[in-house]
């Protein structure tokens, strides 16, 4: 049994508007196929779909971001109707993790730092999106944010760095995830 993680290739408009780098009227690269990020069953309390208490977040990657749309159900409150704080810095962190998958990295947080814009409601819909900010060899720099999709307003910001694994670290967290891309089936009859 495996789990799937949604992965979109590289170059969709969706992805070129919003990034950080480039403005809207950049153009904008061929459509890749879409791809999934397929791993072994886990207990990640943000992604694992082994863990029952935990988010299982569906996570979809586009070249360099990584984005989840979520309504976080009460058992993650904090104060009343609103999110806590510890579940939207576990957000932001699981985003701003997984859009290193694009450069082929696997990284540990070493630091994050999160701003809390407005309170992240309970039982609607919240989109979460993080991206590349800055490749250095080991040293990965992201940013990330957590948006009201039906107003457009930003609850939370969030800037981290990770450490990349080395290479046989990598191998060995490769080996027991078994993580690997692999066509949609939607794309394999198109063509």
């Amino acid at each position: 049994m495996t789990s799937d993680l949604r992965v979109r290739g590289r170059g969709s408009t969706e992805a070129v508007d919003r990034r950080t780098d480039r403005g809207a009227n950049a153009p904008a690269a061929p459509r890749a196929p879409e791809l999934l990020i397929e791993v072994e069953p886990h207990n990640c309390f943000a992604c694992g779909a082994l863990n029952e208490g935990g988010l299982q977040l569906d996570l979809h990657v586009d070249g360099d971001r990584c984005w989840t749309s979520i309504a976080l159900d009460d058992r993650f409150q904090g104060w009343d109707g609103i999110a806590h704080g510890g579940i939207v810095c576990t957000i932001l962190d699981e985003v701003m993790a997984w859009s290193l998958a694009a450069s082929d990295n696997w990284g540990l947080t070493a630091r994050l730092n999160v701003a809390f814009r407005r309170p992240v409601p309970l039982g609607r819909p919240i989109r979460a999106e993080g991206w590349i900010t800055t490749n250095r060899r080991r040293m990965i720099a992201t940013g990330g944010r957590i948006v009201d999709p039906a107003t457009g307003e930003v609850l939370a910001t969030a800037e981290a760095t990770y450490v990349a694994a080395d290479q046989e670290r990598k191998r060995q967290l490769q080996a027991r995830y078994r993580f690997r891309l692999i066509p949609d089936a939607a794309d394999r009859g198109a063509g």
